[in-house]
């Protein structure tokens, strides 16, 4: 550049080529457009050619990279934990079905009746029984809960129909819809003995019975947690059991059920090793915390970034070329990934706040805990898509399934409808004959099955053939239904899945269509190593210079 009254500078034109020597006037404007250009190809930068550019350690990549570490520790340990409360749940459930139902076996988990009213108090009386005997004849460490001094009772009530008379003989019946409701309470007296008379001080009205429930309440200490080094809980079972008379068919179904409440023992004593190891869980999940807050907060700055930059872009591309920014393009500054990671640093940090909560015994919350975690957990695993999208070879996963999620759902909404028509009539046509089409959410999981070919012929088999007309008809049902989703909807979704990738490999490799955004940065020619995108952006003059430089070098490079 010379002291002559006008300057020069060395610049490209919008289109990408040479321009040769413009008014100092001009060269501000095309300097301003190239530097924002810079700053857009510097945004949209992996974290690789980032700290080439730049020389800034990818303190973002480095953390995310740790959170995944810690954060799959602390879900191996909180499911570690979990296992154990859920194993101790289902086996005391199993326990109580075998203690107190009369005959009961693993076989007759769903077909546990009875038929005749001798049964009916025979069983009563033995649950009866077995409570009162229980301290004497369980394996574990179950004992009576207690209000005060006083141990719970247990209470046996029925429910009926206040007054009735029915005569199926004479076809006739009167009956008041009206419910009452009986109840006896035995307490469980020292010394325990066994019964030699009916204990129950009660009549059942058989006539008019709806339900008869037993209801008691116990108490036990899972101890497999001291193994682990664990505080041991304490758990509340409040046990119900119904004998369900309502249909009055002659068949009366016995059902034993329980709600769990865990809670912290009190005046516990944990000798023989120290319980700092909990301490030592607690500290880690406060450390998992403050990583995931760190890693909240730079996702989120990055975030914020974003959406500025866009509003940059967008104001400068209306008042440079008077053009609208299409959606496609302002979406582009949106970074999906940061929104996931956000997603699961909120689900993880809530989970991670729950754990700790649980491990200091206030709360026992282990469902909803393990939810949260899992999600997270989940989330930041799937989030490792985005650094595998860094490579050509290993991003076709995550570009097939971005194009063709539009018209997955447009597809997915359409065939849905017709899943919905079915599932509404194969409940209210099959649901009385089949035990696979009883309920809405039942019949939903068959054909679901159905269409991924799960259980075919049983699902044929086991209709029954008491209606002709109805077995016709589920002929005909499933083998359309069948026929539809299989040869025709899971083939035409599979075809969009595999034109879809079919189209994005080929536009790899004959060059993929730009967008009015990735052709305004394609123009940067400068390389990450350049040296042009660390010089300070206030003062842009040296890097153009430098640019121009780069490519006269290597314009000469070409000739040659």
């Amino acid at each position: 550049m010379d002291d002559s009254s006008e300057a020069y500078l060395c610049i490209n034109d919008p289109n990408g080529n040479r321009a040769g020597h413009w008014p100092e006037s001009h060269a501000h404007l095309e300097q301003e457009e190239e530097k924002f250009r810079r700053k857009l190809k510097y945004f949209f930068m992996n974290p690789c050619d980032k700290y080439k550019a730049r020389r800034r350690k990818p303190w973002k990549l480095i953390l995310q990279i740790i959170k995944i570490a810690v954060v799959t520790i602390q879900l191996v340990s909180f499911g570690l934990s979990n296992q154990m409360v859920v194993k101790f749940k289902e086996e005391n459930l199993i326990a109580f079905k075998h203690l107190f139902l009369k005959s009961f076996t693993d076989s007759s988990t769903n077909t546990y009746t009875i038929y005749t009213q001798q049964d009916v108090y025979k069983h009563i009386a033995y649950t009866v029984e077995q409570f009162l005997m229980l301290p004497s004849i369980t394996v574990g460490n179950h004992d009576y809960k207690k209000e005060g001094d006083v141990r719970t009772p247990l209470t046996v009530c029925q429910q009926f129909y206040r007054n009735g008379s029915i005569s199926p003989a004479n076809e006739t019946f009167d009956i008041d819809a009206q419910v009452e409701k009986e109840c006896l309470q035995i307490y469980p007296v020292p010394p325990f003995s066994t019964f030699t008379t009916n204990p129950l001080n009660m009549t059942l009205h058989f006539e008019r019975m709806l339900t008869v429930t037993v209801n008691f309440a116990l108490k036990a200490i899972n101890l497999e947690t001291v193994e682990y080094h664990e505080l041991p809980d304490c758990y509340d079972f409040d046990i119900m059991i119904t004998f369900d008379n309502k249909a009055h068919s002659g068949r009366i179904t016995v059902d034993l059920d329980n709600d769990v409440h865990i809670y912290e023992c009190r005046d516990w004593s944990f000798t023989g090793t120290s319980p700092g190891s909990m301490y030592m869980l607690v500290l880690f999940d406060v450390v998992v915390i403050l990583i995931l807050v760190l890693s909240l907060l730079l996702c989120m700055r990055s975030v914020k970034a974003g959406v500025q930059l866009q509003f940059e872009y967008t104001e400068f591309f209306s008042i440079r070329y008077g053009k609208r920014v299409s959606l496609s393009d302002r979406m582009e500054f949106i970074n999906g990934w940061y929104i996931l990671i956000i997603v699961s640093d909120v689900l993880t940090i809530a989970g991670s706040l729950l754990k700790i909560i649980i491990q200091l015994k206030a709360l026992a919350s282990y469902d909803l805990c393990s939810i949260l975690l899992g999600t997270g957990t989940m989330l930041v695993w799937i989030g490792v898509l985005r650094y595998m999208g860094y490579f050509k070879k290993y991003n076709i996963l995550i570009i097939t399934l971005r194009a063709a999620l539009p018209n997955v759902i447009r597809f997915t909404c359409c065939a849905a409808m017709i899943y919905l028509g079915y599932c509404f009539c194969g409940w209210i046509v099959l649901g009385p004959y089949h035990t696979k089409f009883r309920t809405l959410n039942v019949v939903s999981e068959s054909l679901f099955s159905l269409i991924n070919g799960d259980d075919m012929f049983a699902t044929f088999k086991n209709m029954q053939q008491k209606s002709y007309v109805v077995w016709l008809f589920s002929r005909l049902y499933l083998y359309t239904f069948v026929s539809l989703f299989i040869y025709m909807v899971l083939s035409l979704f599979i075809t969009l899945i595999t034109d879809t990738y079919d189209t994005i490999k080929h536009q790899q490799l004959d060059g993929e269509p730009m967008s009015d955004l990735q052709a305004f940065i394609m123009q940067c020619k400068d390389p990450p190593e350049s040296g042009c995108f660390s010089v300070d952006e206030n003062s842009g003059g040296g890097c153009l210079m430098c640019c121009c430089l780069h490519r006269t070098h290597g314009s000469d490079e070409d000739s040659d």
